[in-house]
């Protein structure tokens, strides 16, 4: 043999040689990486659970925004329903002397005649204050019902029940289904 055949025939074998130990080098990497992927999370899997958080966490913001603009529109239906209830809270003492200056006897006829002109005018403020969804509470005869009353006194009446408002102190009001100030009452013990 030539020298020539006798390297390629060197060469052949070393080929051989070495393939085989390529072969399990590169077995045993594939087994490394597969342990290693095992136990470390791959990074399509990192990306998927980094993805999943975000979804959840942009789905949670979504949710707190409905809610937010929810809140927002319930507080100015309220606000736009109730939008009357300062003026008429501030009006209450106003119909409160109306109502007493409407006692006072009246001897003179100029005295009856300025009486009439406050009735007038109680009356046209009673039906404005009316068309806004001011309402008196009913107190007297009806059983005492601490969210519309407020008991400042008792007595004892043998003829009525107990629990029934006697008497009515100082009217109460409502603003639709609000209680603007509670009828003063004395109840029956």
């Amino acid at each position: 043999m030539s020298q020539s055949e006798e390297k390629e025939v060197v060469s052949n074998t070393e080929q051989e040689t070495v393939e085989p130990s390529e072969q399990a080098t590169g077995s045993e990497e594939e087994l490394a990486n597969q342990e290693t992927n095992s136990e470390e999370p791959t990074e399509l899997e990192l990306l998927q659970k980094q993805l999943d958080e975000e979804t959840n966490r942009h789905l949670r913001l979504r949710a707190d925004y409905e809610n937010f603009k929810r809140r927002a529109h319930l507080d100015r239906e309220a606000a736009d329903k109730y939008k009357a209830q300062n003026l008429l809270s501030n009006l209450l003492p106003v119909l409160d002397n109306f109502e007493r200056a409407m006692q006072v006897e009246s001897a003179s006829e100029e005295s009856q005649s300025l009486r009439k002109g406050l009735e007038m005018v109680y009356k046209t403020l009673v039906e404005a204050t009316e068309k806004e969804g001011l309402q008196v509470i009913e107190a007297e005869g009806v059983e005492f019902d601490p969210n519309l009353h407020q008991a400042v006194m008792t007595e004892a009446d043998d003829s009525k029940e107990s629990g029934i408002v006697l008497q009515e102190l100082q009217k109460g009001y409502k603003y639709k289904d609000r209680v603007l100030r509670p009828t003063m009452v004395k109840v029956n013990e």
